[in-house]
């Protein structure tokens, strides 16, 4: 899966603003991108761009319970055609797959699914490194998730259980959002019974994603054709690696290209398979040892080993140093 240099902006983000109360002009200034940004025809802007605008309305807003409030803001003629063709779904399921498949057309997060015989989990990751959204990114992107299943079935879908790797203040408002108690954890999820994941959307219009799935389709197209095999290669780990599946092999099958041929382009780019795939571990690790207290073993099997000593003694040969040196540093860097 690629990863686009840019993400446009959505006419939804002036909308939501002005719906809670926010002064647009203000949030633009404050991430020191363009003042006209919201008022042009497909505008774009880069990870790093589409980051500060996060920190910038975290900042502008001040209020814990912004991601609750952008979630209640949606409403079905603010959604970008990825997230209309989700809510044509039949089941939060099936929408959510969509979601996660056409999710870079909106924002460089990826929603990581696991679906089981009795719940589907829903994680969040932020898939443009190294820039770093402020932690409500996260929570955001579970009330949008929660929000979507109660639009699409018109019901008051609660959550089997969502955890959080940040205290949610206060913590009443996220409880009577959700319907449950938030948890600690070590990352930060939504989980739905399989009833819920699979109860209809009333929304359901199969006619509708017939007509938005070639349109999608061409634009992740156009993302491939101006995204180097290098990003594209480096996104695919980023969804590959928890599986435990970073083999040139797989990452090619990815990506729909042999094995030879994606090491022979990776050539001409000046780099190599290895190369790409340490890179991607190494700015995972970090970012797992500076954001989360994941233990070692954990971090290993989210970034692929197949044991933590082998993640330890990689990340020495990367850094020079243990990551629990390296997650010390990082602490005293906050401190």
């Amino acid at each position: 899966m690629a990863s686009p240099s840019a993400y446009p902006v959505s006419p939804a983000w002036l909308l939501i603003m002005r719906d809670i109360g926010i002064h647009p002009a203000d949030v633009l200034r404050r991430a020191g991108v363009a003042a006209d940004l919201l008022a042009r025809e497909h505008a774009t802007v880069r990870g790093d761009e589409f980051c500060r605008l996060l920190w910038a309305l975290d900042a502008e807003v001040r209020d814990r319970t912004l991601p609750i409030r952008i979630a209640q803001a949606l409403s079905f003629e603010m959604f970008d055609p990825p997230v209309f063709a989700a809510m044509c779904s039949p089941d939060l399921d099936t929408a959510l797959h969509r979601l996660a498949h056409y999710k870079r057309l909106c924002a460089p997060v990826a929603l990581q699914l696991t679906v089981g015989p009795e719940s589907t989990r829903v994680r969040p990751v932020w898939s443009d490194p190294p820039s770093e959204p402020p932690p409500l990114l996260y929570a955001m992107e579970l009330a949008y998730c929660v929000k979507l299943a109660r639009l699409g079935t018109r019901e008051h879908v609660v959550p089997r259980a969502v955890f959080s790797t940040i205290p949610l203040e206060p913590a009443d408002a996220y409880h009577a959002y959700f319907g449950v108690a938030l948890e600690r954890g070590d990352e930060m999820a939504v989980e739905f019974a399989a009833a819920d994941a699979r109860r209809p959307f009333l929304t359901a219009r199969a006619g509708m994603w017939s007509f938005f799935e070639p349109e999608l389709r061409r634009r992740l197209a156009e993302i491939d054709a101006q995204a180097t095999t290098t990003m594209r290669t480096r996104a695919a780990l980023l969804e590959l690696l928890p599986s435990g599946r970073a083999s040139v092999q797989a990452v090619a099958s990815c990506l729909g290209v042999s094995a030879r041929t994606l090491q022979r382009r990776l050539m001409e780019e000046d780099t190599t398979f290895q190369r790409v795939l340490d890179a991607t571990r190494e700015e995972l690790a970090r970012h797992y040892l500076g954001t989360t207290a994941m233990a070692g073993a954990e971090i290993s099997f989210l970034l692929g080993f197949e044991d933590p000593s082998s993640f330890v003694r990689a990340f020495h040969d990367w850094t020079g140093k243990t990551p629990e040196q390296v997650r010390s540093q990082l602490r005293r860097q906050e401190a």
